[in-house]
């Protein structure tokens, strides 16, 4: 694959009081590059409870090669190519679910905890283009 067609890739998750903030970082870092800088933003849940959002934008092509060479690894990827037309949404943008606690075992799983948007390069920039060019890559790797 010479040329990935994402302009980036969001990965997200959420630290709540109950959980370790390393162990959560290191269960985002399974889908990262090595020491791919990690932000973090403190915010408050309902009840004044500690949350801290972590996330990364991936933007050069080869740390975005990276982190879907990681998505292709799930062992349910061809039901995720199955479902990139309900996956896709009409801005281009491609959505995932990942399991936070699989992922902090270093294994990727679809569920809940980790959330992946990646922005779909599609010329012109419409859904059926962008589902089209995501179908390919995921095929690819």
């Amino acid at each position: 694959m010479s040329s990935v067609p994402f302009h980036y890739v969001d990965l997200r998750t959420f630290c709540y009081a109950t959980e370790d903030d390393k162990r959560v970082e290191q269960a985002l870092r399974t889908f990262l590059p090595e020491d791919y800088p990690i932000e973090r933003a403190k915010s408050e849940g309902h009840y004044g409870d500690r949350i801290v959002v972590l996330s990364a934008r991936v933007e050069n092509a080869d740390e975005v090669r990276h982190v879907l060479s990681q998505v292709a690894s799930a062992p349910d990827i061809e039901a995720v190519r199955a479902e990139l037309d309900d996956r896709v949404d009409d801005n281009c943008s491609f959505f995932l679910t990942f399991d936070k606690q699989a992922a902090f075992r270093g294994d990727v799983e679809r569920g809940d905890g980790i959330t992946l948007r990646a922005k779909v390069e599609a010329y012109p920039a419409k859904r059926e283009k962008a589902v089209e060019n995501a179908r390919e890559v995921l095929e690819e790797l």
